[in-house]
Parts: structure tokens; C-alpha cells; sequence
């Protein structure tokens, strides 16, 4: 079983991002789980919402206390919200933020426990690619470039079924965007020169 817990504020799409995961998750074969966690339910409130795969029935509802991965869609939560609690040795962390691991590691206090920390600059992804501020599709597209249960085919379906027409696409190439931007790719919106037809 996989184990994931996301942080986030009010307004930032946290529970449709645990629903959205859980869609990606179940078309990649998988037993799925999304469940959303609801304190002071205002926009910029902090926000948990919980997501399980697994390969057998998934039997147990309680909340994700040992994630095996952490998505914190909003870095201020680094300290306060202490979104590395409980993370399994080996684990993988995903921050939205245009600093790199070592200042995650210091802002959320640390140091050196055993887990991968990615970071990817999700807000700005959303905002070139949406318009807007939600950074659920990039940070998806960010756990899809570093996860090996998940595609990127499958988190860009799930945006398009949920969101039709041109939401639905830009949410499709955020994600694109952010999965190549983790894995170290060329950002798929640039067509390199040499394939720009001069006719």
C-alpha cells in the first residue's frame, strides 16, 4: 500500500487533488482511496487530505499518519503545519516552491530525515498554464515524473474528464509541464528550433 498525504490552504483544490490522485491511481490498475480532512473551512485555512493505492482492498479509512509521500501545495505550511510528521523512511516529499531542497529542509525544520525532497515551482506552472493559482495539476504531474504507479496520461485524463474543453487542457499541461520540469526535461510547451517549420 501507498501512503499519501497533501497539504494545502483553502482554495488551493487539496481535496480535489486527493480525489483527482485516487482517479490516476485507479486507472493505472490500482485499489483506490481518497479522503478528504475538513478543519475551519475558509479560503487560506490550512487544508489535509489523504489519498491510498494499493493492489488488494483497501480496508482501513483512518487518517494517513505515515505517508510514504507528502505533497505540500503551499510552502508557509513548511513549519507550522509540520507536513514531514511521520513520513516513512525513504520517502518522497514534493514541495510547491521555486527554492531547491536544502531550504525546505531548513524552513520545515528537518535537517536530516530520510526522504526525497523534490521541489517544483507549481503556483507559477498553474499561473502560465490556468491562469490561475490552483496548483493541483502540477503537483500531480510532479508526483507522476518521480512515482512509478502513476502516469502522466493518467493525471491528464483525469483533469480532462473533470474539467472538458480548454480548463481541462490547461490543467493537462501544467501537469505535463511540472512532470518534466522534476524529471529534468525540456518543458513540453517549447518546440525546439530545429522542428519549427520555416514554410
Amino acid at each position: 500500500m501507498t501512503q499519501i498525504r497533501i497539504h494545502g490552504r483553502g482554495g488551493q483544490g487539496v481535496v480535489t487533488a486527493a480525489e483527482m490522485l485516487a482517479r490516476a491511481g485507479f486507472l493505472a490498475g490500482h485499489e483506490v482511496q481518497a479522503i478528504p480532512s475538513f478543519g475551519s473551512e475558509r479560503t487560506g485555512a490550512p487544508v489535509v487530505a489523504y489519498c491510498r493505492f494499493a493492489d488488494v482492498p483497501l480496508r482501513t479509512r483512518e487518517p494517513v499518519l505515515e505517508p510514504d509521500v507528502v505533497l505540500v501545495q503551499d510552502p508557509t505550511l513548511l513549519g507550522p503545519a509540520q507536513p514531514f510528521a511521520g513520513v516513512r523512511p525513504g520517502g518522497l516529499v514534493i514541495v510547491n516552491t521555486t527554492e531547491d531542497a536544502p531550504w525546505v529542509r531548513e524552513h520545515a525544520g528537518v535537517g536530516e530525515v530520510d526522504a526525497t525532497v523534490v521541489t517544483v515551482p507549481a503556483t507559477r506552472i498553474s499561473l502560465d498554464t490556468v491562469g490561475l493559482p490552483k496548483p493541483s495539476a502540477a503537483m500531480l504531474g510532479a508526483y507522476a515524473g518521480r512515482a512509478d504507479h502513476v502516469t502522466l496520461a493518467a493525471v491528464q485524463q483525469v483533469f480532462r474528464d473533470r474539467f472538458p474543453g480548454r480548463v481541462g487542457e490547461a490543467n493537462a499541461t501544467a501537469a505535463a509541464v511540472a512532470y518534466a520540469h522534476v524529471r529534468g526535461e525540456p518543458d513540453p510547451r517549447i518546440v525546439p528550433s530545429a522542428e519549427v517549420s520555416h514554410a
